[in-house]
């Protein structure tokens, strides 16, 4: 089981703090001179009390914008450790997730296909440079089906391990188009986290928490 990348984003939230005490120490200060202010005044000629009460308030709001702020920050600190160890319990789940590129591992490349009628389709791979590795055609059904390609052309040629994309087009019995979605399919082997989103690893390829569609025992 790997999870890595935990604590990189640790060091952003040590802002708040500081400027905390830069505004209650200001904030002290203002009251102090308020304080000597009043003190001392003329009794013929009185400060502007309206002034002081603005600025108080003034004060009084940016306190709480930050103690706000601080809230909010450690919420969504509570919300990333709490997302650790459900991310890392889909080490070793099969996944099916949106996505047209899978990775070749082992001699086998799969996706997961959504069709929303019975018909005929082509299947073309191509590789990372665009160029077209392996073709077929067949019949699909409706509903959720899957393509798996073991890494070889029609000429038997194997080609090397790494990401591949698939594009399907297909047409039912009356020959009308029908739009038949891609997934990709593997076992979670490592989880990353970059940034706020845990990212799950299939060999090299990276899965986004937002593409996963399915999480099952392997």
């Amino acid at each position: 089981m790997s999870v890595s990348g935990i604590g990189s984003s640790s060091a952003s939230s040590t802002g708040t703090p500081t400027s905390s005490a830069s505004i209650a120490a200001t904030f002290d200060q203002f009251l102090t001179l308020l304080t000597t202010q009043l003190q001392n005044q003329n009794p013929l000629d009185p400060l502007d009390t309206n002034q002081f009460t603005q600025q108080l308030v003034q004060f009084a709001g940016v306190e709480q914008q930050l103690k706000t702020n601080s809230q909010l920050e450690a919420l969504v600190t509570q919300g990333k450790s709490q997302s650790v160890p459900a991310a890392a319990g889909f080490v070793g789940m099969k996944l099916i997730a949106d996505g047209s590129t899978s990775t070749l591992a082992n001699s086998q490349a799969s996706w997961s296909l959504k069709s929303p009628a019975a018909g005929t389709a082509t299947f073309t791979v191509t590789d990372k440079n665009n160029k077209t590795v392996y073709t077929e055609t067949k019949k699909i059904t409706a509903g959720q089906q899957s393509f798996t390609w073991n890494g070889k052309d029609q000429n038997k040629t194997t080609y090397p391990a790494g990401d591949y994309r698939l594009s399907v087009a297909a047409k039912d019995a009356a020959g009308r188009a029908i739009a038949v979605s891609t997934e990709i399919e593997g076992v979670v082997d490592s989880v990353r986290f970059e940034g706020d989103t845990p990212i799950l690893m299939l060999g090299n390829q990276s899965i986004a928490y937002d593409r996963v569609r399915q999480i099952q025992k392997n």
